[in-house]
């Protein structure tokens, strides 16, 4: 099923990644949030180098980078692949801004937590293949995401508390996948991005969030 389409009702269950040691756990949307852990951010030492990410991919007979396999996971029409996995043509929802992409070229990979809220929330203290595993995760449906450029950019490295997706009808499902990295990654969060999680929570009456911790 294209992950991108997914309806999430209720329910999102991420991708088992491969030797995957850790149960599933399902939280309801509000207990999720509350299981987060709190702590003070701080951005001292960030670099974004510190995340080696695009790499060549959880499928290394493709000859895709990370980049091109969620691209190609992504689609709702399948772009053609040629030579060193050039994708053309094919078709891509862009749901923080409701849009339809028909270009590789007009897609950004977000981070749903971007790698510089990472660092913040606890990522300073990983090893750097920790740092490369979390910046290329497909183990789960929900860490990388294909929207459009402009979303994509407009969010940066923006929490919950600063950004929520254009699109007011997807704030819930939004919401549900930052909760889920974070604590798929043992990700901390702030007084003030825990305030705006339980506010947009009380809202999403019936979500869940399911994750598989990494290992």
């Amino acid at each position: 099923m294209v992950r991108g389409m997914v309806a999430l009702s209720v329910l999102l269950v991420p991708l088992a990644g491969p030797g995957s040691a850790h149960a599933a756990e399902t939280l309801p949307l509000e207990e999720a949030v509350a299981s987060l852990p709190s702590a003070v951010e701080s951005r001292d030492g960030y670099d974004r180098s510190a995340f080696r990410h695009w790499t060549r991919g959880d499928d290394l007979s493709d000859g895709c980078n990370t980049r091109n396999e969620v691209l190609l996971s992504e689609a709702v029409d399948p772009p053609e692949v040629g030579a060193g996995c050039r994708l053309t043509g094919g078709r891509w929802w862009s749901y923080y801004d409701s849009q339809w992409v028909t270009s590789a070229s007009g897609l950004d990979i977000d981070h749903m937590v971007p790698l510089a809220e990472a660092w913040d929330s606890g990522a300073f203290a990983w090893s750097s293949e920790r740092r490369e595993a979390y910046a290329n995760d497909q183990g789960s449906a929900v860490s990388l995401v294909a929207v459009t450029a402009r979303s994509n950019r407009s969010k940066s490295d923006q929490d919950p508390a600063e950004w929520l997706p254009p699109t007011g009808d997807v704030h819930c499902r939004y919401v549900v996948e930052w909760v889920a990295t974070k604590l798929r990654w043992g990700l901390s969060a702030d007084t003030t991005e825990l305030a705006a999680l339980n506010e947009e929570a009380a809202d999403c009456v019936g979500w869940s969030v399911t994750y598989e911790p990494a290992a």
